[in-house]
């Protein structure tokens, strides 16, 4: 069996028995330490999530994602999205897809459940939605911008949760077409989160 056939089930806890290394990771039983080459011995069997999980119901959320441009970020949101309850993710400009390979190191599938479509013009896009009734919000944390806790309750029905780029954020002439602009409270040095965190946060909050 190599590390490419293993699965989730095949792994322990498992330690190395070398008194000056003793490390303690998920495993193999007998896989080599990786510090110090010693034959690993089981310690513990591993807890087990339930193969199935009770879907709840929450409030619908839509997500445009406008030039996020790593793969492993847009692998997070989709899994974050399979989580929270996302409807569906609008995937724009330069935003990798799931035709990536990679993405599936972070999405771990949650991109074969969560309804996605590519469009290469976010504007275009945004017009489309307003004019069928959605209202945008963009995550984004600029002059006028509101705190997310604050107004997620009172949250409009039909809501798409604008991201941008992981720079430059989000498009200016998207963020006009937006009928607010909100963020994270942070209570550190920092203004933003990464754009997966972020999103998988707001999200949270507003499903």
């Amino acid at each position: 069996m190599t590390a490419d056939t293993l699965g989730p089930e095949d792994y322990r806890v498992v330690v190395c028995p070398s008194p000056s290394c003793e490390l303690r990771f998920p495993g193999v039983p007998g896989v080599a330490c990786p510090l110090c080459k010693s034959a690993t011995i089981w310690a513990a069997d591993r807890c087990r999530a339930p193969n199935a999980t009770t879907r709840l119901p929450g409030k619908p959320l839509e997500l445009l994602l406008d030039n996020v441009r790593s793969v492993f970020n847009v692998g997070s949101i989709f899994r974050s999205s399979d989580g929270a309850g996302v409807n569906r993710l609008y995937l724009c400009g330069i935003t990798p897809t799931p035709a990536h390979k990679a993405m599936d190191k972070t999405a771990l599938g949650a991109q074969q459940v969560v309804p996605w479509s590519q469009h290469n013009n976010a504007l275009t896009l945004a017009r489309e939605l307003v004019a069928g009734g959605r209202t945008l919000w963009a995550l984004e944390y600029c002059q006028g911008s509101r705190d997310l806790q604050e107004l997620a309750p009172a949250r409009p029905e039909s809501l798409v949760l604008v991201l941008g780029n992981e720079v430059t954020g989000v498009d200016p002439e998207l963020l006009a077409l937006c009928a607010k602009a909100v963020h994270l409270p942070m209570r550190g040095s920092k203004n933003s989160l990464n754009v997966a965190s972020a999103m998988a946060v707001a999200a949270y909050a507003l499903c």
